[in-house]
């Protein structure tokens, strides 16, 4: 199952998404794919949390215009056919 979450703070936005070690490769493929046809400049890192999960987290800072930011975390989402999203 995947899971996302969007925050949203003064100084930065950020997508996180948790998932299971069956959909790192999809995930993974489909977060970067996505980043590098941008051309902003995000913070990627990866977190391991328990049971086998891991968390890929997304980060732009406050100099990037957030519709744009907001345009890639949608095209991320859509393309790892997440519904909703924690806010």
């Amino acid at each position: 199952m995947i899971d996302a979450e969007i925050k949203s703070e003064e100084k930065y936005i950020k997508l996180a998404i948790a998932y299971d070690k069956e959909e790192k490769e999809k995930v993974c493929f489909e977060v970067e794919n996505i980043i590098k046809r941008k051309q902003e400049t995000s913070d990627v890192h990866m977190i391991k949390i328990k049971d086998g999960r891991e968390v890929i987290v997304v980060e732009y800072c406050s100099s990037i215009d957030r519709r744009e930011v907001g345009k890639i975390f949608e095209e991320i989402l859509c393309q790892l056919n997440i519904k909703k999203c924690i806010n």
